[in-house]
């Protein structure tokens, strides 16, 4: 049996990175449409059936929307799984892109629990949040994933400096909470998901404010990796990782105060959300970029363009 390429793994990456920030996307649907207990329990969506029923007190539109939402987790699943597959035939063995693999698909389950334990506790704003973090962690590790498809297994080579590792480390805790902030302005704001959803009971330019202090700390601490990447020899993949970055967190600045003066409709909502993901990646990508474990082992594949990969100066 022929084992699957270079190439072919990686797009099996890239559809599981692509499923869950569509996945945390839709989610968002759900919420701005008011469709988060479009099927009132789970796993079931009604009681006593797996799909949706007439009912009078619960919109068609809403049980579609929500169902729909449930439905997408067996692509993301189904993705994650064939991914999987993919990387056990690879030869010589991946660990480490085994590990990511398996570490994705186990966390599909268990961020379909926590989405089942949302619509139980009737959309409490603290597992909406809880269900929203899940979903970046799983981005988080595919964008890991999707590097680690594309690289060799060699031992790690530090390609920036040590204080700029330091300040990659201050990155991603502040996109961490930059991203949990953003989660608790979407809990006292508008749309819960439902109508009759207590909100988070903290006033929302307060709440803003921190979030916006916590994109103003993350800009600055890539401007302050950005100065100093410029005494090093970066990979060209690196370069297109913070560039990247940059302009993701600043149109989603620009996106989120376009967002808050105007009322927040549902419409910029979702496109936050989205953004939001991208953010996710892109910084699980710079932190990946980090690093060189050389080129992927494949006898039979053609030669790739060695810049790519290995340090721009060096």
């Amino acid at each position: 049996m022929s084992r699957p390429s270079v190439r072919l793994v990686r797009a099996s990456t890239i559809a599981v990175l692509v499923t869950q920030m569509m996945i945390a996307v839709t989610g968002a649907v759900v919420r701005v449409t008011g469709s988060g207990l479009g099927c009132p329990t789970w796993p079931q969506c009604f009681p006593g059936s797996m799909v949706p029923v007439s009912h009078a007190d619960i919109a068609p539109l809403h049980q579609v929307v929500e169902f729909g939402n449930r439905l997408l987790t067996w692509v993301v699943a189904a993705a994650a799984l064939i991914c999987l597959l993919l990387v056990w035939r690879v030869r010589p063995t991946r660990p480490r892109l085994r590990l990511l693999a398996g570490a994705v698909l186990l966390g599909v389950p268990v961020q379909a629990v926590i989405g089942g334990m949302t619509v139980l506790l009737d959309l409490r704003w603290w597992s909406v949040s809880l269900h929203f973090m899940a979903s970046a962690v799983l981005i988080w590790l595919s964008g890991l994933l999707v590097k680690a498809a594309g690289e060799g297994d060699e031992k790690p080579l530090p390609i920036v400096t040590g204080r700029m590792r330091g300040v990659l480390v201050a990155l991603m805790v502040v996109a961490a909470a930059m991203v949990f902030a953003g989660t608790l302005v979407t809990a006292a704001g508008p749309h819960a998901g439902d109508p009759s959803t207590p909100r988070l009971p903290i006033p929302i330019p307060i709440l803003t404010q921190v979030h916006g202090l916590l994109v103003m700390a993350y800009l600055c601490l890539l401007a302050v990796f950005g100065f100093w990447l410029r005494g090093t020899s970066p990979t060209r993949g690196l370069l297109r990782a913070y560039t990247v970055a940059c302009l993701v967190v600043l149109a989603q600045g620009v996106l989120g105060s376009v967002q808050y003066v105007t009322g927040v409709p549902e419409g910029l909502v979702v496109a936050h959300v989205l953004g939001a993901t991208v953010v996710i990646a892109t910084a699980s990508l710079l932190w990946a970029e980090s690093r060189y474990r050389g080129k992927p082992s494949e006898p039979r594949r053609a030669r790739s363009n060695v810049s790519e990969s290995r340090p721009v100066g060096g």
